[in-house]
């Protein structure tokens, strides 16, 4: 029997997440029934009341990362960077607007002075 490898797709209109096949199937929210995104293998749901976390995690959706900590060609575990409230968001977006960098690359950093 084989299992099937499960992954997180998120609604962050509605602040839910869930646990499907990884697959190419359209995965819809409970809730409203809309598209959920695919958000990586290694997403960690904030809770439902904290609107800081949630901005942090539409951020970074929104800038088509993933929460993933592994090399796709699967010969290493590398923990990824991603900012957990809405301060730190506005603060790598006002980085990458000051140096000119892609806003996904500036959210994607651990520390984005060090980008410039």
């Amino acid at each position: 029997m084989q299992s099937i490898y499960k992954v997180h797709y998120v609604c962050v209109p509605c602040r839910r997440s869930h646990k499907y096949g990884w697959d190419d199937a359209l995965h819809l929210c409970t809730s409203c029934r809309q598209p959920m995104v695919f958000a990586g293998h290694d997403f960690a749901a904030p809770r439902r009341r904290n609107d800081s976390a949630w901005a942090a995690v539409a951020a970074v959706l929104g800038a088509g990362l993933l929460y993933e900590g592994f090399e796709v060609c699967g010969c290493g575990r590398e923990p990824k960077f991603r900012p957990r409230t809405r301060a730190q968001v506005r603060m790598r977006r006002r980085v990458a607007r000051r140096l000119g960098v892609p806003e996904a690359e500036a959210i994607a950093a651990r520390d984005p002075y060090d980008l410039g």
